[in-house]
């Protein structure tokens, strides 16, 4: 249901908010005229668009410019919301699809839009609070927690054995005899496909999936252990070094407030 927004093209309407709550499902690959931000504030969903992979857990927004194909995967429950920007207004507007960590400010724009309910007769008030959503929306910027993949043949399988063994420790030098290359030759697909090296990329993947771990309430311990760190400290250090934050602080519900603001 959500999606028949996305194809809906009348100027009338420059915006119009949906939420629901979703419980392991996805959404196909698809793509509609209208731009759209995503946002949940309880759960984590998994978002493929071409070659890269984003998890937006309640701390974070991501963006989708008009007809750009995605997939959404919804992690157990989430409490989904989502705004759809008719081409009319889309002028300013980022022209690329990103992941951002999301102000608190237009949280509530997207909660009071998301109050207008979706039938359209938009009065003036509402209007400008339509037009100052635009406004910050037009500020937003990309974050760096999304996961760059490939359609290289070779890099691929890489890819895959370690997307599937998130806990590996193995060099690279291991996944190079694996698949018939030199470490070098590796390294420099590495660089030239994702954009960095071996090494970032399987912290980036961690991180990742820490966050979706985080996100359906698992213990740091745990989370620490099935990514194989020895300890729990030791998790928690990589992980405030490239994200600023510990782990225990980086996920919030704010359900309440969503609440109170809809109302």
């Amino acid at each position: 249901m959500a999606t028949d927004f996305g194809y809906q093209v009348d100027s009338s309407i420059p915006v119009v908010g949906y939420t629901e709550m979703v419980t392991n499902e996805m959404c196909i690959s698809h793509s509609h005229p209208r731009g759209q931000l995503i946002y949940a504030t309880r759960g984590v969903m998994n978002v493929v668009v071409g070659n890269h992979i984003w998890v937006v857990n309640p701390l974070q927004g991501l963006w989708l410019p008009g007809g750009v194909e995605h997939q959404v995967t919804f992690q157990k429950d989430v409490n989904y919301y989502s705004v759809f920007i008719d081409p009319s207004v889309m002028k300013g507007l980022p022209e690329m699809s990103f992941s951002f960590d999301i102000p608190m400010f237009l949280k509530q724009l997207v909660f009071k839009i998301i109050s207008f309910g979706t039938s359209g007769n938009l009065t003036e008030s509402q209007l400008r609070v339509i037009g100052v959503f635009l406004d910050e929306l037009a500020l937003i910027e990309p974050s760096a927690t999304f996961l760059p993949t490939t359609n290289n043949e070779r890099l691929q399988k890489v890819v895959e054995l370690l997307m599937n063994d998130v806990a590996s420790k193995h060099t690279i030098d291991h996944y190079a005899e694996l698949s018939f290359m030199s470490s070098r030759t590796l390294s420099r697909l590495f660089i030239k496909e994702l954009g960095m090296n071996f090494s970032d990329w399987r912290t980036r993947l961690k991180l990742l999936e820490a966050i979706k771990r985080l996100g359906e309430k698992q213990s740091i311990k745990e989370i620490a252990l099935d990514l194989g760190y020895e300890t729990a400290s030791a998790f928690i250090f990589m992980f405030k070094k490239h994200l600023g934050k510990t782990p225990s602080n980086y996920i919030l519900e704010d359900e309440n407030e969503a609440e109170r603001l809809i109302a």
